[in-house]
């Protein structure tokens, strides 16, 4: 009788290690959706490009949270050969809620939009200084403080490079050629199809006359 007690209570002991073990995995998969759906700022997928001295350039900046944003802060950096100087920051209280960005660089202005989730700015009048590394930042206190940045790197130049289009110039030629050929040809084939249709049936025509006409004294 003791035997069977001890399986019972060694199996019960098993089933609750069981449920232990799958309560941890599913917690753990809940912690995995929620890091994936965490704060995540984006700055494009090219996160450069070249700008022309005099120009104006936007620098872009979009944010992201699945579990949405509550006094959402932000902020944009230059890297001033290692000095971090801010350029501008905001909170945005609520989502739809525009922010009260205060700028501190005269050629600097926000053209983002929290309806958007675009926390993007424009930079006007670039010169060879402003070349460099950009930081978009933010923090989501929804998220337990959560944050997040992306840099876009920007460089200056006298001019912008003429892209030689040659070679792409001759292939769409050579495929536009080939394409064309192609068509002649089909149009042909059906052309020279209609014309033998046409000519077969009239042959048809022909000898049902004759036939006819070889039939009829009989």
């Amino acid at each position: 009788m003791e035997s069977k007690g001890s399986g019972r209570f060694t199996m019960s002991r098993c089933l609750r290690s069981g449920d232990t073990v799958h309560t941890s995995v599913v917690v753990t998969l809940l912690l995995g959706v929620w890091c994936a759906s965490a704060l995540e700022v984006s700055v494009g997928k090219v996160p450069f490009m070249e700008a022309m001295n005099g120009s104006t350039v936007l620098l872009p900046c979009i944010y992201s949270s699945c579990i949405g944003i509550k006094n959402l802060y932000f902020n944009w950096h230059y890297n001033d050969n290692g000095t971090m100087a801010k350029l501008c920051e905001a909170v945005i209280p609520i989502e739809g809620v525009e922010p009260r960005v205060q700028v501190y660089q005269e050629r600097i202005e926000f053209v983002g939009s929290s309806k958007h989730n675009n926390i993007s700015i424009l930079l006007f009048n670039v010169t060879f200084e402003d070349e460099g590394e950009y930081t978009c930042f933010a923090r989501n206190p929804k998220e337990k403080n959560r944050n997040h940045s992306a840099i876009f790197t920007l460089f200056v130049v006298d001019e912008l490079k003429v892209v030689d289009n040659t070679v792409t110039t001759i292939i769409v030629s050579v495929v536009g050629g080939v394409i064309g050929l192609i068509i002649v040809v089909m149009v042909t084939k059906t052309v020279v199809l209609l014309i033998l249709k046409k000519s077969a049936e009239k042959n048809a025509g022909i000898r049902t006359d004759s036939s006819s006409a070889t039939a009829s004294p009989l």
